[in-house]
């Protein structure tokens, strides 16, 4: 049975990989920080699931991870622990490098240190494969994707400290020999996404009748990706990527933000409509734009699908939908990670 070290397993995408890996029959060693992101209720699933380990702790513990990898032997890491809100690291980028640059360090010199102990195909088979986002890349113009090649170019301090973690994993394969894989997604959604990001923020305000801000004119355009896509192009990734490589993770859903907002208020006009009958369109504000609020992203997954055979399974429409339900279907979820210091108030001003 495959062995997965996997950081930041408590999250958005890392739970989402973790559920999907343990109900395919893969044993995950589970390290989580639990910050006001990570929430156990994601993983409730899995109590009980002797395929399951699940360890509170930080990717800067250099001596907790040693001996994480010293008693379970992964057979890859899989590094999703990051602070990931281009907004909170506006109000606090220290945060951000402390952990995706700092922490990012830290997990791979023991990486490193463990893979140089390992024999024959344990050695050979070992990948450590890190996740990482498109902001890296800047923004783009009106046309044009985001390429593996596309020159780093980022704007904000979430992905100028995402930047530095993807240039040290390249720098540890070239300079240790390390057998990374560095995978590039664009926007996530779907289940049990904290609700700071755009898509669950406007479905828990749409829901109380509250104003739906959107960031300047809304036409900020995103390649949305559906996160259980994401976790099976991980997985493929770390099957069968060539070693030193990067692939890029999108969606083909490219989507203004305004567009998004308003299929969100049409799916819960439909599902649930506000007293009097209101459309929710109606509860869309124009707020002051997020400082360095880049353009456009677009993903070229084509390097990942001509190689590994990768294609997303939803469209956004049939992901965006199947999100809606998902948290209709699980307000206790939401009001239990409301229950800390975010009350779905702006931050990032």
């Amino acid at each position: 049975m495959q062995t997965l070290l996997v950081t930041g397993g408590a999250g958005f995408i890392g739970a989402n990989f973790v559920l999907q890996a343990v109900t395919d029959g893969l044993r995950v060693v589970n390290l989580d920080k639990l910050t006001y992101a990570g929430n156990l209720d994601t993983l409730a699933a899995l109590r009980g699931n002797d395929r399951h380990v699940f360890v509170h702790g930080d990717i800067g513990d250099r001596t907790r991870v040693a001996q994480l990898l010293a008693e379970h032997r992964p057979d890859a890491i899989v590094n999703f622990a990051a602070e990931s809100h281009v907004d909170r690291s506006i109000d606090g980028p220290a945060e951000f490098v402390q952990t995706n640059v700092v922490g990012t360090l830290g997990l791979l010199e023991c990486a490193r240190d463990y893979w140089r102990g390992l024999e024959g195909a344990a050695r050979d088979n070992f990948r450590f494969l890190h996740v990482s986002t498109d902001e890296v890349y800047g923004s783009l113009g009106a046309a044009g994707k985001f390429t593996e090649t596309t020159p780093y170019a980022p704007n904000s301090p979430y992905s100028a400290s995402k930047a530095a973690s993807d240039h040290l994993v390249r720098a540890f394969h070239h300079t240790y020999a390390l057998p990374v894989l560095t995978t590039n997604c664009s926007n996530n959604y779907g289940p049990y996404q904290f609700p700071e990001k755009l898509i669950p923020l406007v479905i828990a305000k749409a829901l109380a009748g509250e104003a739906l801000p959107v960031y300047g004119d809304g036409r900020n355009i995103r390649d949305w990706l559906f996160v259980g896509d994401h976790c099976s192009a991980i997985r493929r990734v770390l099957e069968a990527g060539r070693v030193g490589e990067t692939y890029n993770v999108g969606g083909n859903a490219e989507r203004e933000n305004l567009a998004v907002v308003k299929t969100i208020c049409g799916l819960l006009d439909a599902r649930r409509p506000l007293a009097g009958g209101q459309p929710r369109e109606a509860l869309i504000t124009y707020v002051k734009d997020r400082p360095g609020h880049d353009r456009r992203y677009a993903i070229d997954s084509g390097k990942l699908q001509e190689e590994l055979g990768w294609q997303p399974t939803h469209t956004f429409e049939s992901g965006i939908a199947q999100t809606v339900d998902w948290y209709l279907a699980h307000q206790a979820w939401v009001q239990r990670v409301l229950d800390g210091s975010y009350r779905m108030q702006r931050l990032g001003a």
